[in-house]
Protein backbone atom coordinates (compact mmCIF):
# COMPACT_ATOMS: atom_id res chain seq x y z
CA UNK A 1 0.00 0.00 0.00
CA UNK A 2 1.16 3.92 -0.79
CA UNK A 3 1.67 6.43 2.51
CA UNK A 4 -1.97 7.23 1.35
CA UNK A 5 -3.43 4.42 1.71
CA UNK A 6 -1.95 3.27 4.86
CA UNK A 7 -3.06 6.88 6.59
CA UNK A 8 -6.68 6.29 5.70
CA UNK A 9 -6.68 2.60 6.75
CA UNK A 10 -5.25 4.11 9.90
CA UNK A 11 -8.35 6.44 10.47
CA UNK A 12 -10.18 3.18 10.60
CA UNK A 13 -7.61 1.63 12.98
CA UNK A 14 -7.98 4.09 15.15
CA UNK A 15 -11.88 4.86 15.55
CA UNK A 16 -12.24 0.99 15.56
CA UNK A 17 -9.62 1.21 19.04
CA UNK A 18 -11.31 4.14 20.02
CA UNK A 19 -14.62 2.55 19.75
CA UNK A 20 -12.98 -0.36 21.92
CA UNK A 21 -12.63 2.04 24.54
CA UNK A 22 -8.92 2.57 24.13
CA UNK A 23 -7.69 5.76 25.65
CA UNK A 24 -7.01 7.89 22.71
CA UNK A 25 -2.96 8.10 24.10
CA UNK A 26 -2.74 4.98 23.68
CA UNK A 27 -4.67 4.40 20.68
CA UNK A 28 -2.67 7.11 19.02
CA UNK A 29 1.25 5.85 20.29
CA UNK A 30 0.14 2.13 18.73
CA UNK A 31 -1.46 3.43 15.47
CA UNK A 32 1.12 5.95 14.72
CA UNK A 33 3.92 3.57 15.45
CA UNK A 34 2.53 0.94 13.60
CA UNK A 35 1.74 3.73 10.92
CA UNK A 36 5.71 4.31 11.08
CA UNK A 37 6.96 1.34 10.89
CA UNK A 38 5.00 0.09 7.53
CA UNK A 39 6.10 3.76 5.66
CA UNK A 40 9.22 4.03 7.19
CA UNK A 41 10.56 0.49 9.29
CA UNK A 42 14.34 1.67 9.96
CA UNK A 43 12.54 5.61 11.49
CA UNK A 44 9.96 4.00 13.80
CA UNK A 45 12.04 3.89 16.94
CA UNK A 46 13.91 6.62 16.49
CA UNK A 47 11.34 9.30 16.05
CA UNK A 48 9.13 7.03 18.65
CA UNK A 49 11.66 8.13 21.15
CA UNK A 50 12.46 11.51 19.76
CA UNK A 51 8.94 13.10 19.73
CA UNK A 52 8.23 11.51 23.35
CA UNK A 53 11.30 12.26 24.88
CA UNK A 54 10.89 15.73 23.16
CA UNK A 55 7.44 17.09 24.69
CA UNK A 56 8.52 15.10 28.11
CA UNK A 57 11.09 17.86 28.36
CA UNK A 58 8.85 20.57 26.93
CA UNK A 59 9.55 24.22 28.14
CA UNK A 60 6.43 25.50 27.22
CA UNK A 61 4.47 22.35 28.71
CA UNK A 62 5.15 23.38 32.44
CA UNK A 63 2.84 25.91 31.90
CA UNK A 64 0.14 23.16 32.55
CA UNK A 65 0.65 21.50 36.04
CA UNK A 66 1.55 25.46 37.36
CA UNK A 67 -2.34 26.62 36.29
CA UNK A 68 -3.56 22.79 37.46
CA UNK A 69 -2.20 23.51 40.90
CA UNK A 70 -3.14 27.01 41.47
CA UNK A 71 -7.08 25.73 40.63
CA UNK A 72 -6.97 23.08 42.91
CA UNK A 73 -5.43 25.26 45.71
CA UNK A 74 -8.03 27.82 45.06
CA UNK A 75 -10.65 25.33 45.62
CA UNK A 76 -9.25 24.16 49.15
CA UNK A 77 -8.48 27.24 50.31
CA UNK A 78 -11.93 28.83 50.05
CA UNK A 79 -11.41 31.16 47.30
CA UNK A 80 -13.38 29.41 45.06
CA UNK A 81 -16.09 29.73 47.55
CA UNK A 82 -15.79 33.58 47.80
CA UNK A 83 -15.44 33.92 44.06
CA UNK A 84 -19.60 32.39 43.91
CA UNK A 85 -20.68 34.37 47.27
CA UNK A 86 -19.38 38.01 45.40
CA UNK A 87 -21.24 36.76 42.42
CA UNK A 88 -24.44 35.83 44.00
CA UNK A 89 -24.35 39.12 46.42
CA UNK A 90 -24.63 41.52 42.87
CA UNK A 91 -27.13 39.23 40.67
CA UNK A 92 -28.29 36.48 42.99
CA UNK A 93 -31.72 37.96 43.71
CA UNK A 94 -32.27 39.01 39.87
CA UNK A 95 -34.53 36.01 37.51
CA UNK A 96 -32.30 33.03 36.79
CA UNK A 97 -30.01 35.16 39.90
CA UNK A 98 -28.35 31.91 40.98
CA UNK A 99 -27.47 30.30 37.52
CA UNK A 100 -26.36 33.35 36.81
CA UNK A 101 -23.95 33.59 39.39
CA UNK A 102 -22.59 30.04 38.67
CA UNK A 103 -21.48 31.38 34.96
CA UNK A 104 -19.81 34.24 36.60
CA UNK A 105 -18.12 32.55 39.33
CA UNK A 106 -16.85 29.71 36.19
CA UNK A 107 -15.42 32.13 34.45
CA UNK A 108 -13.81 33.66 37.57
CA UNK A 109 -12.61 30.15 38.56
CA UNK A 110 -11.65 29.35 35.17
CA UNK A 111 -9.26 32.28 35.29
CA UNK A 112 -7.14 30.08 37.75
CA UNK A 113 -7.72 26.48 36.53
CA UNK A 114 -7.60 26.30 32.87
CA UNK A 115 -9.90 23.19 33.17
CA UNK A 116 -13.20 22.59 32.09
CA UNK A 117 -13.47 19.76 34.46
CA UNK A 118 -12.19 21.37 37.81
CA UNK A 119 -14.39 24.32 37.45
CA UNK A 120 -18.11 22.39 36.94
CA UNK A 121 -17.04 19.73 39.72
CA UNK A 122 -15.61 23.11 41.91
CA UNK A 123 -18.40 25.22 41.43
CA UNK A 124 -21.12 22.58 41.28
CA UNK A 125 -20.14 21.72 45.11
CA UNK A 126 -21.23 25.18 46.00
CA UNK A 127 -23.75 26.14 43.46
CA UNK A 128 -26.07 23.39 42.82
CA UNK A 129 -27.22 23.02 46.51
CA UNK A 130 -28.50 26.59 46.25
CA UNK A 131 -30.08 26.48 43.60
CA UNK A 132 -32.25 23.11 45.02
CA UNK A 133 -32.62 25.19 47.62
CA UNK A 134 -34.91 27.70 45.88
CA UNK A 135 -36.63 25.29 43.74
CA UNK A 136 -34.85 25.38 40.52
CA UNK A 137 -35.09 22.95 37.44
CA UNK A 138 -33.10 20.47 38.08
CA UNK A 139 -31.96 20.09 34.42
CA UNK A 140 -31.35 24.19 34.14
CA UNK A 141 -29.50 23.68 37.31
CA UNK A 142 -26.98 21.27 35.69
CA UNK A 143 -27.15 22.97 32.76
CA UNK A 144 -25.92 25.82 33.53
CA UNK A 145 -22.82 24.29 35.86
CA UNK A 146 -21.93 22.16 32.99
CA UNK A 147 -22.04 24.85 30.76
CA UNK A 148 -20.04 27.41 32.68
CA UNK A 149 -17.40 25.03 33.48
CA UNK A 150 -17.03 24.80 29.57
CA UNK A 151 -15.38 28.58 29.96
CA UNK A 152 -12.68 26.53 31.27
CA UNK A 153 -11.55 26.09 28.08
CA UNK A 154 -11.51 29.15 26.27
CA UNK A 155 -10.61 31.57 29.83
CA UNK A 156 -7.12 31.89 30.02
CA UNK A 157 -5.25 30.07 30.73
CA UNK A 158 -6.73 26.99 29.35
CA UNK A 159 -5.39 23.80 28.78
CA UNK A 160 -7.15 23.89 25.45
CA UNK A 161 -4.93 26.72 24.15
CA UNK A 162 -2.00 25.16 25.49
CA UNK A 163 -2.05 21.95 23.87
CA UNK A 164 -3.42 23.39 20.70
CA UNK A 165 -0.57 26.22 20.72
CA UNK A 166 1.95 23.14 21.38
CA UNK A 167 0.47 21.08 18.38
CA UNK A 168 0.48 23.99 16.14
CA UNK A 169 3.79 25.76 17.30
CA UNK A 170 2.09 28.81 17.81
CA UNK A 171 2.68 31.49 20.43
CA UNK A 172 0.82 30.38 23.94
CA UNK A 173 0.56 34.54 24.61
CA UNK A 174 -0.75 35.26 22.16
CA UNK A 175 -3.68 32.49 22.86
CA UNK A 176 -4.24 33.54 25.95
CA UNK A 177 -4.62 37.31 24.94
CA UNK A 178 -6.93 35.91 22.09
CA UNK A 179 -9.22 33.99 24.66
CA UNK A 180 -9.94 37.37 26.88
CA UNK A 181 -12.64 38.87 24.75
CA UNK A 182 -14.54 35.65 23.59
CA UNK A 183 -14.39 34.27 27.08
CA UNK A 184 -16.00 37.01 28.69
CA UNK A 185 -18.40 37.50 25.81
CA UNK A 186 -19.08 33.79 25.96
CA UNK A 187 -19.88 34.50 29.92
CA UNK A 188 -22.04 37.37 28.74
CA UNK A 189 -24.56 35.18 26.00
CA UNK A 190 -24.55 32.56 28.78
CA UNK A 191 -26.02 35.10 31.38
CA UNK A 192 -28.93 36.46 28.37
CA UNK A 193 -29.31 32.28 27.52
CA UNK A 194 -30.76 31.98 31.20
CA UNK A 195 -32.35 35.35 31.82
CA UNK A 196 -34.42 34.56 27.93
CA UNK A 197 -34.82 30.83 29.16
CA UNK A 198 -36.87 32.10 32.61
CA UNK A 199 -38.42 35.19 30.62
CA UNK A 200 -40.07 32.55 28.68
CA UNK A 201 -40.45 29.77 31.73
CA UNK A 202 -40.29 31.09 34.95
CA UNK A 203 -40.66 27.90 36.56
CA UNK A 204 -37.47 27.19 35.82
CA UNK A 205 -35.73 29.54 38.32
CA UNK A 206 -38.23 30.66 40.65
CA UNK A 207 -37.65 34.20 42.55
CA UNK A 208 -34.60 33.57 45.28
CA UNK A 209 -34.85 36.82 47.47
CA UNK A 210 -34.48 40.55 47.72
CA UNK A 211 -31.16 42.37 46.60
CA UNK A 212 -28.44 42.48 48.95
CA UNK A 213 -27.44 45.82 50.38
CA UNK A 214 -24.63 47.27 48.60
CA UNK A 215 -21.90 47.52 52.10
CA UNK A 216 -22.41 43.25 52.02
CA UNK A 217 -21.90 43.38 48.41
CA UNK A 218 -18.61 45.04 48.73
CA UNK A 219 -17.68 43.44 51.54
CA UNK A 220 -18.05 40.33 49.72
CA UNK A 221 -16.53 40.96 46.58
CA UNK A 222 -13.55 42.38 48.74
CA UNK A 223 -13.46 39.18 49.96
CA UNK A 224 -12.61 37.43 46.77
CA UNK A 225 -10.41 40.24 46.07
CA UNK A 226 -7.34 37.97 46.77
CA UNK A 227 -8.50 35.84 43.70
CA UNK A 228 -8.96 38.06 41.23
CA UNK A 229 -6.10 39.66 42.43
CA UNK A 230 -4.06 36.30 40.92
CA UNK A 231 -6.42 36.59 38.54
CA UNK A 232 -5.12 40.21 36.90
CA UNK A 233 -1.27 39.79 38.00
CA UNK A 234 -1.38 36.38 35.74
CA UNK A 235 -3.13 38.11 32.56
CA UNK A 236 -2.38 41.27 33.10
CA UNK A 237 1.56 40.52 33.12
CA UNK A 238 1.50 38.90 30.01
CA UNK A 239 -0.76 41.97 28.35
CA UNK A 240 1.94 44.15 29.80
CA UNK A 241 4.69 42.24 28.30
CA UNK A 242 6.17 41.66 32.43
CA UNK A 243 6.70 38.27 32.28
CA UNK A 244 5.61 35.49 29.67
CA UNK A 245 2.81 32.67 30.03
CA UNK A 246 5.07 30.28 31.76
CA UNK A 247 6.48 32.70 33.83
CA UNK A 248 2.53 33.97 34.68
CA UNK A 249 1.92 30.29 35.55
CA UNK A 250 4.96 30.02 38.23
CA UNK A 251 3.88 33.16 39.82
CA UNK A 252 -0.05 32.51 40.06
CA UNK A 253 0.75 29.01 41.50
CA UNK A 254 2.80 30.61 44.09
CA UNK A 255 0.91 33.42 45.01
CA UNK A 256 -1.72 30.67 45.49
CA UNK A 257 0.14 28.85 47.81
CA UNK A 258 0.86 31.95 49.96
CA UNK A 259 -2.40 32.70 50.05
CA UNK A 260 -3.84 28.94 51.19
CA UNK A 261 -1.34 29.11 53.49
CA UNK A 262 -2.46 32.32 55.13
CA UNK A 263 -6.06 30.91 55.27
CA UNK A 264 -5.05 27.98 57.39
CA UNK A 265 -6.15 25.87 54.80
CA UNK A 266 -2.53 24.07 53.78
CA UNK A 267 -2.42 21.58 56.24
CA UNK A 268 -0.76 18.06 54.94
CA UNK A 269 -3.87 16.30 53.93
CA UNK A 270 -5.27 18.69 51.68
CA UNK A 271 -1.90 19.70 50.17
CA UNK A 272 -1.63 15.73 49.52
CA UNK A 273 -4.71 15.84 48.10
CA UNK A 274 -3.66 19.51 45.97
CA UNK A 275 -0.58 17.91 44.84
CA UNK A 276 -2.48 14.39 44.04
CA UNK A 277 -5.14 15.86 41.46
CA UNK A 278 -2.36 17.94 39.98
CA UNK A 279 -0.45 15.14 38.79
CA UNK A 280 -2.78 13.16 38.02
CA UNK A 281 -4.67 15.39 35.29
CA UNK A 282 -1.41 16.51 33.91
CA UNK A 283 0.05 12.77 33.66
CA UNK A 284 -2.97 12.11 31.45
CA UNK A 285 -2.90 14.97 29.33
CA UNK A 286 1.14 14.26 28.80
CA UNK A 287 0.61 11.02 27.82
CA UNK A 288 -2.53 12.09 25.53
CA UNK A 289 0.60 14.71 23.79
CA UNK A 290 2.83 11.71 23.55
CA UNK A 291 0.67 9.48 21.13
CA UNK A 292 -0.49 12.78 19.73
CA UNK A 293 3.28 13.75 18.20
CA UNK A 294 3.91 10.50 17.37
CA UNK A 295 0.14 10.23 15.61
CA UNK A 296 0.98 13.74 14.27
CA UNK A 297 4.04 12.16 12.68
CA UNK A 298 2.94 9.35 11.10
CA UNK A 299 0.28 11.66 9.56
CA UNK A 300 2.73 13.73 7.86
CA UNK A 301 4.78 10.39 6.47
CA UNK A 302 1.95 9.36 4.52
CA UNK A 303 1.02 12.97 2.72
CA UNK A 304 -2.61 12.58 4.16
CA UNK A 305 -2.79 16.59 5.15
CA UNK A 306 -1.30 17.65 1.53
CA UNK A 307 -3.74 15.58 -0.45
CA UNK A 308 -6.68 16.66 1.69
CA UNK A 309 -5.20 20.52 1.62
CA UNK A 310 -5.07 20.12 -2.80
CA UNK A 311 -8.49 18.82 -2.72
CA UNK A 312 -9.57 21.57 -0.88
CA UNK A 313 -7.68 23.76 -3.09
CA UNK A 314 -9.78 22.07 -6.07
CA UNK A 315 -13.41 23.03 -4.43
CA UNK A 316 -12.47 26.40 -4.26
CA UNK A 317 -13.42 27.49 -1.41
CA UNK A 318 -13.50 30.96 -0.09
CA UNK A 319 -12.07 30.79 3.83
CA UNK A 320 -15.47 31.30 5.15
CA UNK A 321 -16.73 28.13 3.63
CA UNK A 322 -13.51 26.49 4.42
CA UNK A 323 -13.64 27.73 8.12
CA UNK A 324 -17.29 26.84 8.15
CA UNK A 325 -16.74 23.38 6.58
CA UNK A 326 -14.36 22.74 9.30
CA UNK A 327 -16.10 24.16 12.45
CA UNK A 328 -19.40 21.91 11.38
CA UNK A 329 -17.55 19.28 10.79
CA UNK A 330 -15.75 19.28 14.39
CA UNK A 331 -19.49 19.85 15.93
CA UNK A 332 -20.69 16.85 14.34
CA UNK A 333 -17.29 14.67 15.72
CA UNK A 334 -18.33 16.48 18.95
CA UNK A 335 -21.48 14.30 19.61
CA UNK A 336 -19.10 10.88 19.99
CA UNK A 337 -15.27 11.92 20.64
CA UNK A 338 -14.10 14.19 23.75
CA UNK A 339 -12.76 17.77 23.12
CA UNK A 340 -9.12 17.10 23.59
CA UNK A 341 -9.55 13.49 21.45
CA UNK A 342 -11.00 16.16 18.80
CA UNK A 343 -7.99 18.46 19.00
CA UNK A 344 -5.06 16.22 18.82
CA UNK A 345 -6.34 14.23 16.38
CA UNK A 346 -8.15 16.78 13.79
CA UNK A 347 -4.96 19.21 14.12
CA UNK A 348 -2.48 16.77 12.14
CA UNK A 349 -5.15 17.19 8.97
CA UNK A 350 -6.67 20.36 9.23
CA UNK A 351 -3.38 22.59 9.83
CA UNK A 352 -2.20 22.56 6.24
CA UNK A 353 -4.96 23.39 4.68
CA UNK A 354 -5.67 26.39 6.97
CA UNK A 355 -2.08 27.46 6.21
CA UNK A 356 -2.90 27.26 2.57
CA UNK A 357 -6.03 29.46 2.79
CA UNK A 358 -3.78 31.82 4.53
CA UNK A 359 -6.07 31.62 7.67
CA UNK A 360 -4.88 33.28 10.86
CA UNK A 361 -4.28 29.92 13.48
CA UNK A 362 -4.54 32.54 16.90
CA UNK A 363 -8.03 33.40 15.45
CA UNK A 364 -8.79 29.59 14.40
CA UNK A 365 -7.26 28.61 17.61
CA UNK A 366 -10.26 30.62 19.44
CA UNK A 367 -13.20 29.25 16.84
CA UNK A 368 -11.93 25.84 17.25
CA UNK A 369 -11.72 25.70 21.35
CA UNK A 370 -15.31 27.28 21.54
CA UNK A 371 -16.12 24.20 19.40
CA UNK A 372 -14.37 22.08 21.89
CA UNK A 373 -16.68 23.28 24.24
CA UNK A 374 -19.84 22.30 22.43
CA UNK A 375 -18.31 18.87 22.59
CA UNK A 376 -18.60 18.77 26.29
CA UNK A 377 -21.72 19.09 26.68
CA UNK A 378 -23.30 17.42 23.46
CA UNK A 379 -24.80 14.11 23.82
CA UNK A 380 -24.28 11.65 23.70
CA UNK A 381 -20.68 11.78 25.28
CA UNK A 382 -20.46 15.36 26.65
CA UNK A 383 -17.63 14.59 29.89
CA UNK A 384 -19.34 18.02 31.87
CA UNK A 385 -22.84 16.24 31.81
CA UNK A 386 -21.59 13.49 33.24
CA UNK A 387 -19.45 15.20 35.86
CA UNK A 388 -22.73 17.03 37.17
CA UNK A 389 -24.84 14.00 36.68
CA UNK A 390 -22.31 12.76 39.34
CA UNK A 391 -22.97 15.76 41.90
CA UNK A 392 -26.85 15.17 41.44
CA UNK A 393 -27.38 11.58 40.74
CA UNK A 394 -31.10 11.89 40.97
CA UNK A 395 -31.47 13.78 37.63
CA UNK A 396 -32.01 12.26 33.98
CA UNK A 397 -29.23 12.76 31.90
CA UNK A 398 -31.75 13.22 29.59
CA UNK A 399 -33.26 16.38 32.02
CA UNK A 400 -29.61 18.03 31.73
CA UNK A 401 -29.20 17.67 28.44
CA UNK A 402 -32.72 19.48 27.72
CA UNK A 403 -31.35 22.01 30.40
CA UNK A 404 -28.04 22.79 28.01
CA UNK A 405 -29.85 23.94 25.01
CA UNK A 406 -30.16 27.21 25.60
CA UNK A 407 -26.29 27.42 26.34
CA UNK A 408 -25.54 25.46 23.34
CA UNK A 409 -27.22 27.96 21.22
CA UNK A 410 -25.57 30.89 22.80
CA UNK A 411 -21.98 28.99 22.18
CA UNK A 412 -23.39 29.33 18.11
CA UNK A 413 -24.05 32.92 18.53
CA UNK A 414 -20.21 33.18 19.58
CA UNK A 415 -18.79 31.20 16.67
CA UNK A 416 -20.87 33.08 14.46
CA UNK A 417 -19.80 36.50 16.07
CA UNK A 418 -16.43 35.66 15.84
CA UNK A 419 -16.51 34.64 12.64
CA UNK A 420 -18.17 38.19 11.85
CA UNK A 421 -15.75 39.68 14.35
CA UNK A 422 -11.92 38.30 14.11
CA UNK A 423 -10.97 41.39 16.43
CA UNK A 424 -13.02 40.30 19.36
CA UNK A 425 -9.96 37.22 18.97
CA UNK A 426 -7.03 39.20 17.44
CA UNK A 427 -7.30 42.63 18.94
CA UNK A 428 -5.33 42.25 21.99
CA UNK A 429 -2.74 39.83 20.91
CA UNK A 430 -2.65 42.20 18.30
CA UNK A 431 -1.36 45.17 20.57
CA UNK A 432 1.38 43.09 22.25
CA UNK A 433 3.10 41.11 19.40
Amino acid sequence: MSGLEIGIVSFFGLFGLLAMRMPIGTAMLIVGSVGIYLIRPPAALPVIGSEIFSEATSYALTILPMFILMGNLASISGMSRDLYDAAHSWVGHKPGGLASATIMGCAAFSALSGSSLAAAITMGRVSLPQMERYKYNDGFAAGAVAAGGTLGILIPPSAGFVIYAILTEVSIGQLFLAGVVPGLLLTFLFIVAIRLAVAVKSELAPQTGIAQNFGLRIRKTAKASTILSIIVISIGGIYLGVFSAVEAAGIAATLALIVTFLRGALDKSKLFTAAEHTLTTCGSIFYILFGAFVFKTFIAFTGLPFALSEAVTDLQLSQTGLLCLILVSLIVLGTFLDGFAILVLTIPVIQPMLEAQGINLIWFGVLMVITLEMALISPPVGMNVFVVKSLMPRTSLLAIFKGIFPFWIAMAFAILFILMFPSLALYLPGTVY
